[in-house]
């Protein structure tokens, strides 16, 4: 049986395509049964009705500063349709941590930099004027701190001398559509475990590659 899965957005849903693309797969071990977006105007429900998912709106704005308030709309949302794993995909709102321990272990998130550096808003300006010369995406579990959870699989890129905001976002997006399918599977497939505030994966390994920036000729 595969994993129920909700996605929350509230912008183009770009996470959310590479998601629906790879749950197409029949050896996909989930299924994303609903989009959720805080936004009627979101870009991505039109894309995820596009896919055949089933999508619903739930107005964040008139709760106001009440999370819990929203939070307990979407929770039976959730319990309606037999959601067992949340993604988050550009979702632009904080939850209590109420929701996040009772989702804790089931609810990913992906950013844009490698946690624990760069957390919180404008990563990429923050790597950019840090100086490194490596950024990326990490997927990890949602807890009440704002991304700081146990870090399920980060992928990275290297930053060059001449990179903007932009580009280097543009080439990140690349790893995050690939690994966020990958960190689902995982955990669909409950090759998964947190002990303590460390994920564990079943069957890993190191890598034998790796990746060095600069490169001079």
């Amino acid at each position: 049986m595969k994993r129920r899965v909700a996605i929350l957005i509230s912008g183009r849903g770009s996470n959310m395509s590479a998601l629906i693309r790879a749950s197409a797969a029949a050896d996909f071990p989930a299924e994303i049964s609903l989009v959720i977006s805080n936004k009627a105007d979101a870009p991505g429900l039109e894309r995820a009705k596009a896919s055949g998912v089933n999508t619903l709106v739930i107005e964040s704005k008139p709760f106001g500063k009440d999370r819990a308030g929203f939070e307990k709309v979407l929770q039976a949302a959730l319990d309606q349709h037999g959601i067992e794993l949340i993604c988050l995909g550009g979702f632009m709102r904080l939850f209590t941590a109420e929701f996040t321990r009772a989702w804790y272990g089931r609810m990913l998130n992906i950013h844009p930099s490698l946690l624990p550096a760069f957390p919180g808003l404008d990563p990429h300006g923050q790597a950019l004027r840090a100086g490194v010369k490596l950024s990326g995406a990490t997927v990890h579990f949602v807890i009440p701190e704002t991304d700081a959870g146990p870090i399920v699989m980060q992928g990275a890129v290297p930053v060059g001398d001449h990179d903007t905001g932009d580009t280097l976002s543009e080439r990140i997006l690349e790893v995050e559509h690939r690994i966020y399918p990958e960190a689902l599977r995982l955990l669909a497939t409950g090759k998964v475990r947190i002990e303590g505030d460390v994920c564990k994966t079943a069957g890993s390994a190191a890598s034998e590659n790796f990746l060095v920036a600069p490169v001079v000729s």
